[in-house]
């Protein structure tokens, strides 16, 4: 029970010592983040007077709509709009008819004069005086004509020849159908009756049929366009509300330098409040917001890598400081860019991502490649407040995603140079989509331009991961698989050095490193970490190779010579003095952690039983590894395969149901011995581990032909 309470309390400080930690660097990367984006979110505000030289060029932080430009526009638009007429053609009929009437009467006129001189017998009866015919005229004629024409003029078209009456007829009638078509307004009658005397001026006629046809002409012109108030109303607002509001756009230049600042300029200042602080306020609102946000997703993943890698702080510290070297290199670059000059496609913003999926987790670097973006897509909007730089995100996110992705099967720094070359392609693509994507011309000077910003950016990305890899491993001691593919090289002198020393628990070493790492595999452990620490693991032997029954070849086993005591003293001594071997060569702490935990607090039962047999005094404790006991996924596992490797090895003749009871019996007797406590593994892992043991050795311990022997003659 006691023993209970004391792991409690030790979990308890651990957690709350965790908590602290990721406390204390999410704080620390929020302000940083904070103060790194202010200047592109804050706005600067002028002590400036009007009709004063503007000192600098002054551009707006907002996109705002200018209501006062906007309402100007809209009065002149409305103003512009002419009125709208609607032509009466009942009014047009009318005039036309009446002028037809005239010729029509003049004509019908001259067919009763005609027919009354075949009918008349004397042939002695005066003819009409012209008078008397405009008097039989006017009786025919519509009050309205006769009202308005003049006897003169009806008597010139009585007395007109018939021929240059038909044909003058033609010509007026033209005249009229002219100018009513486009309408005969008011204030343009006068006009229109002057186009219509015009057009039969032009005609061959004679003065006297000219001045009678343009008197018909003044006769029947008359207003016949009529003012339509709704349909101007209607015209007048749909002028209105097609003008489009006038907007100052974030960015947009107010006054350059040097110039005026004219009324216009200073009341635009004032609309985009950069003449009090009024809304500096709400941007760095806004910025804390979002910092926040972001700093509790950074948390959130600090805590779940301190729990799968057991409270690392060394990877609490390599993602603070990544994210510090990250944001830093994107501020500096986005000092000199402008809209002109990209300059954010040739940031190596992939660094960071490289680095964490290496020294961290992917898991890692796919969350932090998402917060690079947005913070990357605050750094490069131009220092204009609310805005971002939507294309400088998707790039960034694209770039780094590619290059999570090929970086796969890490053997040595090369294959960093190949995701490089991977990053190269998705960065052109992705340039290449926005040129085709905008709506402007590139030159073609411009676009291998912005090739060379993608391919630029992806190799200094494997560049700088290059560089900043062993700055990472050496410092902060952070154990990345390029380190431990050069630990497992044979080449490595710890290796060596086992190899000639103790050549059989170099075999034993290699043994347990295969069944390590498949079983690793199958739960999802670190498979690479847990071969390199079985290489490792037992290095301890060499301090005394011979001791260890693997190393006796064809020599006396000296523990027959010397005191079960002394026997086991010497066993177990060696995971101490392997990890103190280790340290002096500056073996990363994970694979010292694993040599010195691998007996975690077994017992060497053979020494123990064997010293029991003389002493029935003897203490277990004695006899017992002084641990610590396996802590990690990685350490438990290399624990069960060490034990298991001896025991199946011993085997003289392995069998599937043999390994399979071996296996279960040495996982139960770690589980009830306690060994496994303090190690991450579950239930679920210690059955896939079983299983995956069990066919890794049936594979290695298969049965063979026995091949015949050739008798002797």
């Amino acid at each position: 029970m006691k023993k209970n309470k004391g792991l409690n309390k030790r979990v308890y400080r651990s957690l709350s010592k965790n908590w602290f930690l990721i406390l204390i660097a999410t704080v620390l990367i929020a302000v940083f983040f904070f103060f790194i984006t202010l200047g592109n979110v804050h706005t600067e505000v002028y002590n400036i007077e009007r009709f004063a030289n503007a000192t600098e060029t002054i551009r707006s932080p907002i996109t705002i709509e200018n209501e006062q430009e906007t309402q100007r526009k809209t009065r002149e638009t409305v103003q512009s709009v002419e009125d709208r007429f609607n032509i009466s053609e009942e009014i047009t009929e009318e005039r036309l008819s009446y002028t037809n009437e005239v010729f029509e009467a003049i004509s019908k006129l001259e067919e009763e004069k005609s027919n009354t001189e075949e009918n008349n017998e004397d042939a002695t009866r005066v003819p009409l005086t012209s008078q008397e015919k405009v008097q039989r005229l006017k009786q025919i004629l519509s009050d309205e004509i006769t009202e308005e024409l003049s006897d003169a003029t009806l008597s010139s078209l009585v007395n007109m020849p018939e021929v240059e009456r038909e044909k003058g007829k033609k010509v007026l009638l033209e005249a009229l159908e002219a100018t009513f078509q486009t309408g005969v307004r008011t204030e343009s009658l006068a006009s229109a009756r002057s186009n219509a005397k015009e057009i039969i001026a032009y005609s061959s006629f004679n003065e006297d049929v000219t001045k009678v046809l343009s008197e018909l002409a003044n006769f029947a012109v008359v207003e016949n366009s009529i003012y339509d108030a709704e349909s101007t109303s209607e015209a007048r607002k749909n002028a209105a509300s097609s003008v489009e509001p006038v907007m100052i756009r974030a960015g947009e230049v107010i006054v350059r330098e040097g110039q005026t600042i004219t009324n216009e300029v200073y009341e635009e200042m004032k609309l985009v409040g950069l003449l009090n602080n009024e809304r500096n306020i709400y941007p760095i609102i806004g910025l804390g917001l979002l910092v926040t946000l972001l700093s509790c997703f950074v948390a959130y993943e600090m805590n779940w890598v301190t729990r799968k890698f057991h409270a690392d702080k060394r990877k609490i510290a390599s993602i603070v400081l990544i994210s510090v070297i990250v944001v830093s290199l994107m501020k500096i670059v986005s000092l000199y860019t402008t809209q002109s000059n990209q300059l954010f496609f040739v940031v190596p913003l992939a660094t960071g991502v490289l680095l964490i999926k290496q020294l961290i987790h992917e898991r890692s670097a796919i969350v932090l490649s998402v917060i690079y973006a947005i913070l990357g897509s605050i750094i490069f909007n131009y220092q204009i407040p609310g805005s971002l730089n939507i294309e400088a995100g998707i790039y960034f996110l694209l770039s780094q995603l590619a290059a999570i992705i090929f970086l796969m099967n890490v053997k040595d720094r090369l294959a960093i140079l190949k995701a490089g070359a991977g990053m190269s392609i998705v960065n052109i693509v992705t340039l290449l989509s926005f040129v085709f994507l905008s709506f402007e011309k590139y030159a073609l000077g411009d676009i291998f331009i912005q090739t060379a910003y993608g391919i630029g950016a992806a190799f200094l990305s494997a560049v700088l991961t290059i560089g900043l890899l062993p700055f990472f491993e050496t410092v902060l001691g952070i154990l990345s698989d390029i380190k431990l593919l050069q630990l497992s090289s044979p080449n490595q002198p710890l290796l060596k050095k086992l190899l000639t020393e103790a050549p059989g628990t170099y075999h034993h070493s290699i043994m347990v490193a295969n069944l390590s790492e498949t079983a690793c595999e199958a739960i999802g452990a670190n498979s690479l970490l847990a071969r390199v620490g079985a290489y490792y693991h037992d290095m301890g032997k060499t301090v005394r190779p011979h001791y260890f029954i693997e190393n006796q070849l064809a020599i006396k086993n000296p523990h027959d010579v010397i005191s079960p005591k002394q026997s086991a003293e010497i066993i177990i001594s060696h995971p101490y003095d392997g990890a103190e071997m280790l340290q002096k060569y500056q073996i990363p702490k994970e694979i010292i952690d694993i040599a010195s935990q691998h007996h975690g607090t077994t017992l060497l039962k053979y020494f123990y039983y064997k010293e029991k047999d003389k002493n029935k005094d003897v203490k277990e404790s004695d006899y017992r590894y002084p641990g610590p006991k396996p802590q990690t996924k990685e350490a438990a596992i290399i624990c069960i395969c060490d034990s298991v490797e001896a025991a199946v090895r011993s085997l003289k003749e392995p069998t599937e149901e043999k390994i399979e009871d071996i296996v279960a019996s040495i996982i139960r007797d770690r589980m009830t011995d306690g060994q496994l406590d303090e190690s991450p593994l579950t239930l679920q892992d210690l059955n896939l581990v079983q299983r995956t043991i069990c066919d890794t050795l049936k594979g290695i311990f298969h049965s063979r032909i026995q091949y015949p022997m050739k008798e002797a003659k």
